[in-house]
């Protein structure tokens, strides 16, 4: 009990029980139980307060829902590193936030440049320019204590910029027809969470219920409902007080509270529902289609190329510096382990592409193929890199 214990609570955990959810799905979905796996995907789940109804298949429930979650822990991680942590001041916050920049920018122009003739796959743009903090974070740490801790600064901090320019980039792209009612509904309960936090509200039920009614709201209006998640973070207090004066820091208690659930449940959840692809219908025409090609040639070339050359113009033109005690070679190797976009990347493309078929899974299949590439690319690179 106490190695399973201590085997959880691991930083390998959460990349490897992505790894073996989506192995899971693949073997159930190309197996003689595939009818099994997709009739658990479509499970019907309905929730009915009076007037109110939410009916959704199990999927689009792990996918709005479980996933707001999700991003309400990005909200809370975004707001602590901007007040007190690694993106407390410009100084230190320079180079991940122009690394990040180029990281999305040069693998979105990558997948245009292979899709520029193409409507209906440029939905797809922004796939390649995600990177899964959990599974590059993982490779990381597998290579010890070797790895400078400046390192892994920088790419937590990458990988967080990056999350955060994935939010905004489906509040403006990714939305369907807007309801003026449900936006109405939602401003209110963010009126709310800002004079809770205004007037220094220290319980956290106060938060959550307006939380729920946001999230609610903003799934009914249009837009993705997994913002509201980011957005409840941003409003979850840093520092409060109990009724008899002691200190507490809500956001903290709610970020330690959920990390075990989100990386241990969430994530490989999300990873087993989304990365069931059919592989006996996929011809070798589908994967050298231009789709999965500017996918995987984004989240490898582009990512290391934008990541490796705007932090290389950044430290050369002494904007930044090159993270203590680390090498160019080093950082090189980070660059590529932001190329593993995996679940962020399907993520996106199931909001991209509605989860269609039309490309018969070939890129669900660049993403999860692509990172699992990139992942051993850059270990071994980090390895060579951490020897000399």
């Amino acid at each position: 009990m106490n190695k399973l214990s201590s085997l959880i609570k691991h930083d390998l955990a959460p990349g490897i029980l992505l790894i073996v959810a989506t192995l899971l799905a693949l073997i159930l979905e190309n197996s003689s139980l595939s009818n099994l796996y997709n009739s658990f995907l479509h499970t019907p789940v309905a929730i009915k307060f009076g007037a109110l109804e939410i009916a959704k298949p199990l999927l689009l429930w792990v996918n709005d829902g479980l996933m707001a979650i999700f991003f309400f822990l990005i909200g809370l991680e975004v707001k602590r590193e901007v007040v007190e942590g690694n993106l407390s001041s410009i100084k230190e916050a320079i180079l991940p936030i122009i690394a990040a920049i180029g990281g999305m920018t040069i693998p979105a122009l990558i997948y245009i440049a292979f899709n520029g003739g193409n409507s209906f796959a440029l939905n797809g743009w922004a796939i390649p320019t995600a990177t899964d903090i959990a599974f590059a974070l993982g490779i990381l740490m597998m290579l010890g204590s070797r790895v400078p801790t400046s390192l892994k600064i920088f790419l937590m901090a990458l990988a967080i910029i990056d999350d955060l320019g994935a939010i905004i980039i489906i509040a403006l792209f990714y939305t369907s027809d807007l309801s003026l009612i449900s936006i109405s509904i939602a401003s209110v309960a963010i009126i709310g969470l800002f004079l809770l936090n205004i007037f220094k509200v220290s319980k956290p039920s106060a938060y959550i219920i307006l939380g729920i009614i946001l999230w609610v709201s903003v799934l009914k209006s249009g837009v993705h409902a997994t913002l509201a998640g980011v957005i409840l973070g941003f409003f979850i207090p840093l520092k409060s007080k109990t009724k008899d004066g002691k200190e507490f820091s809500m956001l903290k208690n709610f970020e330690h509270g959920l990390h075990f659930w989100v990386s241990l449940f969430i994530l490989p959840l999300f990873a087993f529902v989304n990365a069931g692809v059919t592989l006996s219908g996929i011809k070798l025409d589908d994967i050298l289609s231009p789709v999965p090609l500017g996918i995987a040639f984004g989240l490898f070339f582009g990512k290391q190329l934008g990541v490796f050359g705007f932090s290389f113009l950044a430290i050369k033109l002494k904007l930044a510096k090159l993270p203590k005690d680390a090498t160019w070679f080093q950082l090189y190797g980070v660059s590529i382990l932001t190329g593993i976009g995996f679940t962020m990347s399907l993520f996106i493309d199931s909001l991209a592409f509605n989860d269609t078929q039309i490309y018969h899974y070939a890129d669900k299949l660049a993403i999860l193929l692509g990172s699992f590439i990139y992942a051993v690319v850059g270990f071994l690179v980090l390895r060579v890199a951490l020897r000399r």
